[in-house]
């Protein structure tokens, strides 16, 4: 009986033990958690403030770039469609995370709507840059409509709509206006890339590609019915096997979906199975995501896709070297340039040792605590400023671009408010019918990179 009993108790203390080494273990998990949040919400905190000094209060315009230099503070006093997107779903986003009460997002709201009902338009689609003090087109920029920013200002609105009832019927009528059709090329089934005012004409080129940040824009054409359905599945998964001149010859096999042959064709890098972007940008694979449920929808195609970017990222910088990982166009301490991961695009873009802060909180709902620990590394190369982080830094130089755009602060809050919020601007964007309607194309598709 003393035998069994000594046995009872050390099996009872060691029970007790690893109950308490768990339950410790479950406490550090849910400390460094909550830690996280905490500090993704500072972030979006610093973020924000950009948003609020550097948007024309009259006209409801951010700028495009704010540019801190050894002269002083540069302003580039204009904006695009996709900065007024930005603008509109962060202060959903700031809403959404406390940051400003319902009332003042609604004021501010209400004021970019106005200004877009007055803006200069064609067929209801928008000019790419305007001045942001009276919303004038910039003509010295030219006087070009694009299918890409006019798809993201109609996200924005879809998403203001569905979070505030009382700005519905303006969001709902300049969504309504905004004709897709005519940059359409029904031949081809796909879209231009825009039409030039001036010049009365189309791009030569097409939106291609569709693994590329215009899919928003050809999603919310197909929900409101300006373009045929069939139009998802004539963009190129892969370009074609027999187009030489790109990084790998895709291999793969056709597959019919609604009628149409689709050559659901990969790349392989690190063996690992992926469908490339163009530029091989994170950017060009995980922004449209922001909005549209590819995780959630498209388990089987844009979903893992996304899933397969991130890792590969992050591989790729650490084959390279690099003490941290997210490529993607950016500014430099002298302009903007376009930047990848370069063996995950069709022709990519180079990575120039260069990193954007955008590209890691894109990465949120993919692999978090990856990007928990590479935020402490753009910390340890100086990133941070009064609006969050810097654009972009050299890893090899320490070289940074001390500069905020509205796109890329933009991008940081909404994914923040995306993470924190169980998808909260894609809950919005999908409760309007436009978003619904197309639902079944992101089920249906399976990539062939399983």
């Amino acid at each position: 009986m003393k035998k069994i009993n000594v046995f009872s108790f050390i099996l009872t203390c060691c029970l007790l033990a690893n109950l308490t080494l768990t339950s410790m273990v479950s406490a550090k998990d849910s400390s460094n958690l909550n830690g996280f949040r905490a500090e993704l919400k500072a972030i979006a905190n610093k973020t924000y403030t950009f948003f609020e000094d550097y948007t024309d209060q009259n006209t409801g315009l951010t700028y495009d770039e704010v540019r801190l230099t050894e002269n002083g503070t540069e302003e580039a006093k204009r904006t695009s469609p996709t900065n007024i997107a930005m603008y509109m779903m962060s202060i959903v986003s700031a809403q959404q995370l406390g940051i400003i009460s319902k009332k003042e997002a609604v004021h501010r709201l209400q004021t970019t709507l106005n200004s877009l009902e007055k803006l200069e338009k064609w067929n209801g689609l928008f000019y790419n840059w305007y001045n942001t003090d009276d919303g004038s087109v910039k003509k010295d920029w030219g006087q070009f409509i694009s299918q890409v920013d006019n798809g993201w200002l109609s996200a924005g609105l879809m998403v203001v709509g569905q979070a505030y009832e009382e700005l519905h019927g303006q969001t709902s009528k300049l969504v309504e206006n905004m004709n897709y059709t005519p940059l359409y090329d029904p031949e081809v089934g796909q879209f231009r890339g825009g039409y030039d005012v001036a010049k009365g004409a189309l791009t030569e080129h097409h939106y291609g590609m569709f693994y590329t940040e215009p899919r928003v824009a050809s999603y919310i054409a197909i929900g409101k019915g300006d373009v045929p359905q069939d139009h998802w599945w004539k963009m190129y998964r892969t370009l074609p096997q027999e187009w030489d001149w790109q990084a790998q010859i895709p291999q793969g096999k056709s597959v019919k979906y609604d009628g149409v042959d689709v050559f659901e064709g990969s790349y392989v890098y690190k063996d690992k199975k992926f469908v490339p972007s163009w530029g091989g940008s994170m950017f060009e694979a995980l922004m449209p995501g922001m909005v549209i449920k590819e995780k959630e929808l498209g388990t089987q195609a844009l979903g893992l896709n996304n899933q397969r970017h991130v890792e590969l990222q992050i591989e790729y910088a650490k084959e390279k070297g690099y003490a941290a990982w997210g490529f993607s166009p950016s500014a430099t301490p002298t302009g903007y340039s376009e930047f990848a991961a370069t063996p995950l695009g069709t022709s990519g873009y180079k990575d120039g040792a260069t990193v954007t802060a955008h590209a890691t909180f894109l990465a949120l709902d993919y692999a978090p605590e990856a990007v928990r620990k590479n935020i402490k590394a753009l910390k340890n190369f100086k990133m941070v400023g009064k609006y969050g982080f810097y654009d972009s830094v050299n890893v090899e130089t320490g070289e940074i671009a001390k500069a905020y755009l509205a796109l890329d602060q933009g991008m940081i809050m909404v994914s923040i408010a995306n993470y924190l919020q169980d998808g909260v601007i894609r809950d919005y964007f999908h409760s309007d019918v436009i978003g619904q309607t197309p639902e079944e194309l992101l089920k249906k598709e399976v990539f062939s990179i399983q």
